[in-house]
């Protein structure tokens, strides 16, 4: 499919992304040519015959593979001009009623129906921004592949997933699934995750009376995380340790109590610990690091936390965002609410905070957030932004993709929907994974339109 603009197109944006280090240098202008949101139009590039050929030939490859003649290369290995890695914070708490039968809260809140469609065909969803694929289940494979394949081809090396124990309590039994349902792609595509723990949950699991204390509920949470996901051979390491955060702490605040928790753990299995800035003096000795987050205050946070804040044998984290607009108050929740935003600036916020992470302090950057539409946090495609923040990513990390190879992936999530009931396309578009895995886009560009022509004929 060719694709074209369909929301209000952006002017011409050049956002000249500054490296810092000990001295200010020069560094490439970043520019941002289109930025809208793609739409499939009429494919009149290759002749039905090409395309025919092009599934003849892919037949005949599922058929070796069948045998065992051709196996599949492991992984997908990005090349990338920046070394910094690059980690995407990650929220794996929606549910949608195509896939789990039911609308989650993430996409409700408390007066949101997402079954009222608009006269543009967009659902009724709580955020002030939409994604370009619609509201989606975290718990859905053809999401894991767009998702992380979209990241893949924007140079991210993995993700930190939002996370809320082990306890089947609210939701965090949905989002403690999701997470796990997402590790097998992540392990196919040699993709990164860590873990960052909310440790109000503790606290809950013992209020709830799952728990004989708060103290007992985080060692329930940190021998699961032990048991499950470090034994993952794609779990982020850090200084040769595992990378584990925490949102805080809020609830468990004193040394004693985090000595207490983290004597579970095997010594040989202590994690690198990550707390929010200006926290580590309530974990003591077993936080080895911080990470800023979203600040009301915005830059004049980043100044004061890269430039004066003493971060002396700390692990500092890069903390980038598009913007901060919650919609909390008008979706009817009380808890976190912010009333205070960060305006997103057609992508110059999200330049200005990138700017900061090349101090020479920063260990890493955490991307916030791929997917927080509640805060308007998000760096996925939405219709408002299109790719933008994602080229902006394409020319920080250095990676050869393009808009061109996004649209790809894009394509790629469209037609499993299109064509989910059906089992021989569904075969060619297993093949198109594999294609742009192995980093042959043209390849992948091809097989999709051959689909979307040859079995949307057939279903017409």
């Amino acid at each position: 499919m060719n694709l074209q603009t369909t929301t209000r197109a952006f002017l011409c944006i050049i956002l000249t992304i500054l490296i810092y280090s000990c001295e200010q240098e020069e560094l490439p202008i970043v520019e941002i040519e289109e930025t809208g949101v793609p739409l499939a139009v009429q494919d009149t590039i290759y002749t039905d015959a090409q395309l025919r050929k092009v599934l003849d030939e892919e037949s005949e490859i599922i058929e070796l593979e069948k045998m065992g003649y051709i196996k599949d290369i492991s992984g997908m290995d990005v090349a990338k001009d920046n070394p910094k890695k690059v980690y995407m914070h990650y929220m794996p708490w929606f549910q949608s009623k195509d896939y789990d039968g039911y609308w989650g809260q993430h996409w409700t809140m408390t007066n949101k129906n997402p079954d009222i469609i608009d006269s543009n065909g967009k659902r009724e969803i709580a955020s002030y921004f939409y994604p370009v694929i619609g509201p989606y289940s975290s718990s859905d494979p053809d999401l894991h592949e767009y998702h992380f394949l979209m990241m893949k081809l924007a140079g991210v090396d993995g993700v930190i997933f939002d996370w809320y124990g082990s306890k089947d309590l609210y939701d965090y039994e949905n989002i403690k699934s999701a997470t796990e349902s997402f590790i097998d792609v992540m392990e196919d595509l040699d993709f990164d995750f860590s873990i960052m723990y909310e440790d109000r949950v503790a606290q809950q699991a013992y209020e709830q009376g799952l728990s004989s204390s708060t103290i007992e509920a985080a060692q329930e949470d940190f021998t699961y995380i032990n048991d499950t996901y470090f034994t993952s051979p794609n779990y982020i390491k850090h200084n040769d340790k595992n990378l584990l955060f925490v949102f805080g702490p809020h609830h468990i605040t004193t040394e004693q109590e985090w000595n207490t928790i983290f004597d579970i753990l095997p010594t040989s299995n202590r994690p690198d610990f990550l707390t929010l800035w200006a926290a580590n003096r309530l974990v003591g000795p077993n936080a080895t690091g911080e990470f800023l987050w979203v600040d009301q205050d915005h830059l004049l946070a980043h100044e004061h936390y890269y430039n004066y804040y003493n971060t002396e044998n700390l692990t500092v984290v890069g903390s980038v965002y598009p913007g901060f607009d919650s919609f909390y108050v008008d979706g009817g929740w009380s808890e976190g609410v912010n009333l205070w935003s960060i305006d997103h600036n057609q992508g110059q916020t999200f330049a200005e905070t990138l700017n900061y992470t090349h101090h020479e302090s920063a260990d890493f950057i955490q991307l916030i957030t791929w997917n927080d539409f509640g805060e308007g946090t998000m760096i996925e495609p939405t219709e408002e932004f299109g790719f933008m923040y994602l080229q902006l990513l394409q020319q920080y990390t250095g990676v050869d993709y393009t808009t061109d190879d996004l649209n790809v992936a894009l394509d790629l999530y469209l037609a499993r929907k299109a064509f989910k009931n059906n089992e021989s396309a569904q075969f060619y578009l297993d093949r198109t994974y594999k294609h742009i895995k192995n980093q042959n886009l043209n390849r992948a560009d091809k097989i999709i339109k051959a689909v979307n022509r040859f079995y949307s004929e057939s279903n017409s």
